[in-house]
């Protein structure tokens, strides 16, 4: 509990806010910081930072909820996969009831008799597909370069243990290209980033490298009170003293080289390819696919997926909302046709959303 306190302490958060104020009237403009984790939008919206801020300092929530970035196109590809005959679909449970085309979810067709299972751990589609000889489970992995290694570990052991008939549809996607694209976005503008934490903790922080170099103070920031304040902090006095760079605030989680040994599974198993993320389009190697070695655990080689047309939802903003082009509440259907009981895109949906956050504390 001691160690909680020190990073919600009062006190502490009173006087960085008074450094934050100094250091944001020495700049005498507007600030826009953009946050790139679905964890730090949540701590920002339960904690009440937006308003504890100098008026001229905005912070945009951005793509940081694999979960919210998923194409509907890649929606309607698993509710097609989940769909098959002799298939038990497993995916973690903010996935079910993201709206595809025409508003079909994965929980909808659970409803309608698909074998889809909600799983803790990747590690649990082996289990199912040792249970269920007779079947073919197909994991769906999704979520960045903190959770793809655990589904790479699980496709090294599957392979191990001689188990055929398990496979993967990777959606995985990879943070830093899609940052690349926001500085590059002439409709937004961004001073500084407050990068992921779990995300760092595996890839570090030589992998923002570009930001600085492009004039963007970036930070690696924890998801206590303090942490965030000392990374806003940071980034406005990297912004006073001209000198853009790559900090850690997280130092008690992230080390400056990240984590080798997930690095080394990812390596292994994946390979990088061109993605589309909603809101952002199609980036290029901001995804991840299976390394030839690996190709027979790809769901998409182990079954033939026809065409599909996918049309996004009217109305919805939320591909603006994680651009950083709006914040939720701009969006017309926020609150309204689009409530966290009735969602009608994914950033209401996912517990890291930006519009469930938004709604939640506002």
């Amino acid at each position: 509990m001691k160690y909680i306190d020190e990073y919600r302490d009062p006190a502490l958060a009173k006087a960085l806010l008074g450094r934050i104020e100094n250091a944001a009237g020495a700049l005498g403009r507007d600030i826009a910081i953009m946050e790139v984790c679905g964890s730090h939008t949540q701590a920002i919206g339960r904690y009440g930072i937006r308003k504890m801020l100098p008026a001229h300092i905005r912070l945009i929530s951005g793509p940081g909820c694999p979960v919210c970035v998923t194409s509907i196109h890649d929606v309607d590809t698993a509710i097609y996969l989940a769909g098959r005959p002799g298939v038990i679909f497993a995916t973690f449970g903010d996935m079910l009831r993201v709206p595809g085309t025409g508003g079909h979810s994965l929980q909808k067709l659970r409803a309608e008799g698909a074998d889809i299972r909600i799983v803790a751990s990747p590690l649990d589609s082996i289990t199912l597909a040792r249970e269920n000889p007779d079947k073919h489970v197909v994991f769906m992995g999704i979520g960045f370069e903190t959770t793809s290694p655990t589904i790479g570990a699980m496709v090294m052991r599957a392979r191990r243990q001689g188990i055929g008939n398990v496979s993967v549809f990777s959606v995985h996607k990879v943070i830093p290209p899609a940052m690349q694209a926001l500085i590059h976005d002439p409709a937004i503008r961004i001073d500084g980033f407050l990068c992921p934490g779990h995300v760092s903790i595996v890839i570090g922080a030589a992998a923002y490298t570009f930001l600085a170099q492009t004039g963007k103070p970036a930070v690696i920031t924890g998801f206590e009170p303090i942490d965030v304040l000392e990374g806003i902090l940071m980034i406005l006095e990297q912004l006073v003293e001209q000198r853009p760079a790559v900090a850690i605030q997280y130092g008690r989680g992230v080390a400056p080289e990240g984590n080798a040994k997930a690095r080394a599974v990812l390596e292994e198993v994946f390979t990088t390819r061109d993605a589309e993320w909603r809101g952002l389009g199609t980036i290029p190697a901001s995804g991840l696919a299976f390394q030839d070695a690996y190709h027979d655990f790809d769901a998409l080689r182990r079954f033939e997926v026809p065409e599909i047309r996918s049309i996004e939802v009217k109305g919805c903003a939320c591909g603006d909302v994680l651009r950083g082009a709006i914040i939720p509440d701009q969006c017309p259907l926020f609150g309204k046709g689009c409530t966290p009981i009735n969602p009608v895109g994914p950033c209401m949906v996912s517990g890291e959303g930006s519009c469930a956050a938004y709604y939640k504390y506002r």
